[in-house]
């Protein structure tokens, strides 16, 4: 009789591990959602709006520069959400006639990190074309090092040979980032 109770209860918690993971399948946007959180939802819309961008794009930059954290630094001195250096926010902020937004704004405000670096992001997408992968390249190693990689016929921005970008650490950004980009298309239809 004891070995009855034993079995039932193995095949109980056998049938409930199958109903969990079960419910996982059948809730996998859920569980994207929970693996792929975005934080800054409005302030990522508001911006992706203003600029015309896809919002997921700018979600999958923050997630590589910055994990959603609006106080980091780079080593390099990159600064906020977006993790735009320095010079280039002050240029921003100067040649967009920002003047509300300072650089302490930039470093730890998200709404202003991700303004900034979203305007950035547009001006790299007009200034290559609407290139994204080289656009992405630019926002990581500057775009006059991409513009000598393109006239030096080092790589062309085709997101097939990403292999070709001679720097590692772009090479791995742009990768990283289109990978945030198409998961985050999976799994936040509605941002």
């Amino acid at each position: 009789m004891k070995r009855k109770p034993k079995k039932i209860r193995k095949r109980v918690v056998l049938l409930l591990l199958l109903v969990v993971v079960g419910l996982l399948f059948v809730q996998s946007e859920w569980l994207g959602r929970t693996i792929y959180p975005i934080y800054y939802k409005e302030e990522i819309k508001k911006n992706a709006e203003i600029y015309r961008l896809d919002p997921l794009l700018i979600a999958s930059i923050i997630r590589v520069e910055s994990n959603f954290k609006p106080d980091a630094v780079s080593p390099k001195g990159a600064l906020g959400i977006m993790q735009v250096m320095p010079d280039t926010a002050e240029w921003i902020m100067k040649n967009e006639e920002m003047n509300s937004i300072t650089i302490d704004d930039v470093s730890h405000d998200p709404n202003a990190g991700i303004q900034v670096g979203t305007w950035y992001l547009q001006s790299l997408l007009k200034q290559f074309g609407g290139n994204l992968a080289l656009s992405l390249a630019a926002y990581n190693a500057g775009p006059g090092k991409v513009k000598q990689w393109v006239d030096g016929k080092v790589w062309d921005g085709d997101e097939d040979k990403l292999e070709d970008i001679p720097y590692g650490e772009t090479k791995r950004y742009v990768q990283r980032v289109l990978y945030f980009y198409n998961k985050y298309k999976q799994v936040h239809r509605n941002l």
